[in-house]
């Protein structure tokens, strides 16, 4: 496939363009922050790399589109995709950022860090024997990159860790995988629930009530996406009990309305899309390794399956 002109869309699109321009790439590029794109830009390029523009534009006039990002529903995500343009996405230290997110919080609840920081405050000497990691079942939806670093994270302390996905192919790091179907039969007994899932019409407000009401008193981490999960099920599980407490970093409308009852809810711990950052360096890096792959004709093993949407 042969590029020449390439559309760089990014809050980033300054630093992007220090790393590719060090590289000395012979292409002809443009630079532009998201709310400066029109329709006309994209006419120009044969490649266009983004990651999350807030409107919708026609990208049948290019040959590839790259996402800055790992998830690509921004592109795919109830939206028709035209067969002859590649996508491909960023592969990078998501799954280590993402398992190391996940990590903290799991101690921070076991090793009870709330509760002794009240009653340091209160000034009471109450001791109370904190948990093991290795005494835990997590399971872990999604079983590709993200998911499955995630698990070689949690499994090298010792947790059990379970895995859900379309196939229910096993992987490494996961004691078992399961189907979407089969999954319900181990719910109950996990004391983490973790979401890395991508989003598409499968696993949109996949986390419903049915899906809460299998779960006992469990933590609940949101990694994936926040369209994945049904809010108001959410809540309601958490009021019910049967999550005991929830980590949400993505959500369906982003940024969160500053009305939403998730806000105040004491269960609840909310980060604003962090867990997995896509930084200039590494962002930089793959994209010129995948057109460097392309115009070789060298595999991609980030290349989309967009009839699947990952």
């Amino acid at each position: 496939m042969k590029i020449e002109n390439i559309l760089i869309v990014s809050p980033m699109y300054q630093e992007l363009r220090a790393y590719i321009q060090n590289a000395g790439v012979q292409k002809n590029f443009r630079y532009i922050p998201e709310d400066e794109v029109i329709q006309d830009n994209l006419k120009w390029a044969d490649a266009l790399v983004s990651f999350n523009l807030k409107s919708d534009y026609d990208y049948s006039h290019l040959k590839w589109v790259h996402s800055l990002g790992a998830g690509v529903d921004r592109f795919l995500f109830k939206n028709a995709w035209d067969d002859s343009v590649l996508l491909t996405r960023t592969i990078c230290s998501f799954g280590q950022r993402i398992g190391e997110y996940c990590l903290s919080y799991i101690l921070r609840d076991l090793q009870f860090h709330e509760e002794f920081r009240e009653l340091q405050l209160q000034k009471k000497w109450q001791q109370r024997t904190p948990k093991l990691l290795n005494e835990l079942k997590v399971m872990v939806y999604g079983t590709g990159e993200i998911g499955q670093a995630a698990a070689k994270l949690l499994s090298g302390f010792g947790v059990e860790v379970y895995g859900v996905s379309q196939s229910g192919k096993e992987k490494e790091y996961f004691n078992d995988v399961m189907t979407v179907e089969s999954h319900f039969t181990l719910l109950g007994e996990m004391d983490v629930i973790i979401n890395t899932m991508p989003l598409t019409e499968q696993t949109a407000g996949f986390f419903n009530s049915q899906v809460f009401q299998k779960v006992t008193n469990s933590g609940f981490i949101n990694v994936g996406r926040g369209a994945s999960v049904d809010e108001e099920a959410l809540l309601q599980a958490l009021e019910d009990g049967q999550v005991r407490y929830a980590v949400l970093d993505v959500f369906a409308q982003e940024p969160l309305p500053e009305n939403h009852p998730l806000w105040k809810h004491p269960g609840v711990l909310i980060t604003p899309h962090i867990s997995a950052v896509t930084s200039p360096e590494e962002g930089a890096a793959c994209f010129l390794d995948t057109l460097k792959n392309l115009e070789e004709n060298k595999p991609l093993n980030n290349r989309v399956d967009t009839k699947k949407g990952y």
